[in-house]
């Protein structure tokens, strides 16, 4: 089928989602959980062979960990949407009501998108994520992954599809869109009228092209250049730990740190066992003249390097002066995702969160956190860093828009 005939069918199937209880959507969310880890052998034949085809194609490391699937990264995925199906349903919920003086009962009801299409790179799990979250949602979803996930995408899908059709409601709420070709993707962006949102997931290159291309409304998600800035009044230890977490925990996410930021009041005693704890770990750091004095094996940092959301085991680091120049540094290279500060001082927690402009901001944190499941909202769609519609995190909520229910007894204007 072209793009637009699936279009149209997930047209149709959005329009009976729509109306589809809590309960039914909840079960079909329980079946492909269930489907997912009975048929996880299949799956993972799948992900072997794709896999293989990215080694031999060569895929570098980060792309290669984001591809992967195991029996327990399906079971996560799978308790995932099980988490999804404990959520509140945001349907229907009444965002805000009044009665107005004529006697007019108003009320802004959360109502579905209708289509929500889907671009994203070589990670599997966002297939079964973003299946759960817009069925949860009430949307039908067109998901279109990358080539290097082909296998791994049909049989996931495949199987989604089964379970949703024996839960009860249409198949098509869930659709795979050809990855072969990139006349796919560029049909769907120009779907607009069938296709109501299109969100794109992954790396600049991608998100900036469906910004720039598509007729459909965009909700842009973002790269993650994510500093940690470790203050004057900074716990050593604490700053130490965080940055240490921010950058190894997962190499390959938008949330993992790229850059650290040390003020130099506390560079002597931070960078020491900071740049022995990212050694340790296999991490390379590129960074200023100051912080090259404490190891011979920083390499200079340029330009390019503060910019750079590596996804790998690299880390910029420099020595600032201040909070404001840390600051300025954050606003000149980050990229409106998520930024930390580790401090005993109120005052320059308060001032950093004020000044710094991301979507999120943590204090005394991990920037690890930044993610729909850290924050309690289960699967996310992805992170938003622009500021129209949703910010941040993309949950249930985020994948609704609104609608006024005027109710009234015969009023005329």
């Amino acid at each position: 089928m072209s793009v637009v005939e699936q279009a149209q069918r997930a047209r149709t199937a959005a329009a009976e989602l729509a109306v589809a209880t809590r309960s039914v959507k909840d079960a079909a969310l329980h079946a492909m959980a269930d489907a997912l880890v009975a048929r996880t052998p299949e799956i993972l034949a799948a992900n072997g062979a794709d896999l293989a085809a990215g080694r031999e194609g060569g895929l570098n490391a980060a792309v290669l960990d984001r591809l992967a699937l195991d029996t327990g990264r399906v079971a996560d995925i799978a308790d995932a949407l099980r988490q999804m199906a404990a959520l509140p349903d945001p349907i229907g919920e009444v965002v805000r009501g009044s009665t107005l003086p004529n006697g007019l009962e108003l009320r802004q009801v959360r109502v579905p998108f209708g289509v929500v299409g889907i671009v994203y790179e070589a990670r599997p799990n966002v297939t079964v994520d973003a299946a759960g979250i817009c069925l949860k949602s009430g949307n039908a979803v067109l998901l279109r992954g990358s080539s290097s996930a082909a296998q791994s995408n049909a049989a996931l899908v495949a199987v989604l599809r089964d379970a949703v059709a024996g839960a009860g409601l249409p198949a098509d709420s869930v659709q795979l869109l050809d990855a072969t070709t990139r006349d796919s993707v560029k049909e769907l962006m120009r779907a607009r009228g069938l296709v109501d949102v299109l969100i794109p997931r992954g790396g600049a290159a991608l998100i900036r092209t469906v910004v720039e291309e598509s007729t459909v409304p965009v909700i842009e998600t973002g790269v993650g250049n994510c500093h940690v800035y470790v203050d004057a009044a900074a716990d050593v230890s604490k700053a130490v730990a965080i940055a240490l977490n921010a950058k190894t925990q997962r190499l390959s996410t938008c949330n993992t740190a790229e850059s650290l930021l040390v003020h130099a009041a506390v560079a002597d005693a931070f960078l020491p066992p900071a740049l022995a704890a990212l050694a340790a770990a296999g991490v390379t750091v590129h960074g200023c003249p100051e912080v090259a004095r404490y190891s011979a094996a920083v390499l200079p940092a340029t330009d390019e390097d503060y910019a750079t959301e590596y996804l790998s085991a690299d880390i910029s680091v420099a020595v600032v002066d201040s909070l404001d120049a840390a600051v300025a540094h954050i606003r000149r290279y980050g990229t409106g995702h998520t930024e930390a500060i580790v401090t005993d001082s109120q005052p320059a927690a308060r001032e950093f969160v004020a000044r710094v402009d991301a979507a999120a901001v943590m204090v005394n944190a991990s920037t690890r956190f930044t993610d729909g499941g850290e924050f309690g909202f289960g699967a996310e769609i992805g992170i938003s860093t622009q500021k129209l519609h949703a910010r941040g995190p993309m949950g249930l909520p985020e994948l609704t828009s609104t609608k006024y229910v005027v109710t009234g007894d015969g009023q005329l204007r």
